[in-house]
């Protein structure tokens, strides 16, 4: 940040001094808690001395205070397993509907509103980038932009199909319905340098954004679609109203989608986070959400449950992230494997 020409670049600039506050807020935590360590070992020192009782105050205070160290240190033992090259990068998670009908777009919408509340949890910025709605309720996709610090390193734990099991709100008979969602998450790639697509590999299509109509429908063809002709990948934008700034982040995401591809056909043997999940329905669920008869949110992956559906739904989903990763995921596993062998 000294050099000289450092603010030429104000974009490059920025991300450099995002990244050292990243850093330095990540060091600070550690030197701060290795302070409250010490202090701590002092006072339990001069307890033993003094004799105190273990009902006495003191001991009570001494008590609160190491509980308190535990909940910083749990927090410290997840941020070490953010190692990955783009865990501290910017996510972007797409939900598509799948088996099930209505039932899975309406599923769809319940999931959106779930991780929208899950990242204003967080304190991170959420910014839809497409939404198409269903024809009779909810809707088949999505794709939303989750900023803050980390946000891949915790999202990319939700990457999988979801399964929901409920009593059908639009079913007069009242009978019991299963539903599918995929879940999908990449990084927001900053330097996409490495990323080359020839303009003739691409097709670019523009269409109007959908809204809910009247005054705020839109009468351009500001909504940008991108498909990657050799991969079939795609990707859409149409929160910006203007075509230009569309086209640019859509152009953004299909590079991150690339990228993540590669990745992926690097590591073919091992679980895959991107391209082919399987079929979005029976057998390739990574978490279950039960309504009815019982109530359970439970994690295949982890094991990790809870009963409480309402504070999940409502974006307490950091004990499944969480979990994930002290579990460690395929990634840390498969160097696990390399190293044994």
């Amino acid at each position: 940040m000294a050099q000289e020409g450092f603010w030429d670049n104000q974009n490059a600039a920025r991300d450099v001094i995002n990244r050292a506050n990243q850093l330095k807020k990540l060091v600070n935590g550690i030197v701060d808690f290795q302070k409250k360590v010490e202090d701590a070992e002092v006072m339990a020192d001069l307890l033993d001395e003094e004799g105190v009782q273990e009902n006495s105050p003191e001991a009570q205070e001494f008590d609160a205070t190491v509980l308190a160290l535990r909940d910083v240190l749990d927090e410290l033992e997840i941020q070490s397993f953010l190692t990955e090259p783009h865990d501290h990068c910017n996510a972007i998670l797409s939900i598509h509907a799948g088996a099930g009908g209505t039932e899975s777009c309406d599923w769809a919408d319940m999931l959106l509103r779930m991780y929208t509340r899950w990242a204003e949890r967080r304190g991170w910025e959420v910014d839809i980038q497409e939404i198409a709605p269903g024809e009779e309720a909810g809707i088949t996709r999505a794709t939303m932009l989750l900023k803050g610090p980390n946000a891949y390193g915790f999202a990319k734990a939700e990457r999988g199909v979801h399964r929901l099991v409920r009593i059908s709100p639009f079913d007069a008979n009242k009978r019991r319905h299963t539903s599918f969602c995929a879940v999908d998450v990449i990084a927001e790639i900053e330097d996409d340098t490495e990323i080359e697509i020839k303009d003739e590999d691409i097709k670019i299509e523009t269409f109007r954004s959908s809204g809910k109509g009247g005054q705020h429908t839109q009468k351009n063809d500001t909504a940008v679609r991108i498909t990657h002709l050799p991969t079939g990948i795609v990707s859409a934008c149409q929160n910006e109203r203007s075509q230009a700034k569309n086209k640019e982040q859509a152009m953004k995401i299909l590079k991150a989608r690339i990228w993540e591809k590669k990745q992926d056909e690097k590591r073919s043997e091992q679980e895959k986070y991107y391209g082919e999940k399987g079929e979005i329905g029976w057998g390739n669920q990574i978490r279950s959400y039960v309504f009815q008869p019982y109530q359970m949110v439970k994690d295949l992956r982890t094991g990790v449950e809870t009963g409480n559906i309402q504070a999940v739904m409502d974006g307490d989903l950091d004990r499944f992230v969480h979990g994930w990763l002290r579990a460690g995921c395929p990634r840390q596993r498969s160097k696990e494997i390399a190293i044994e062998e």
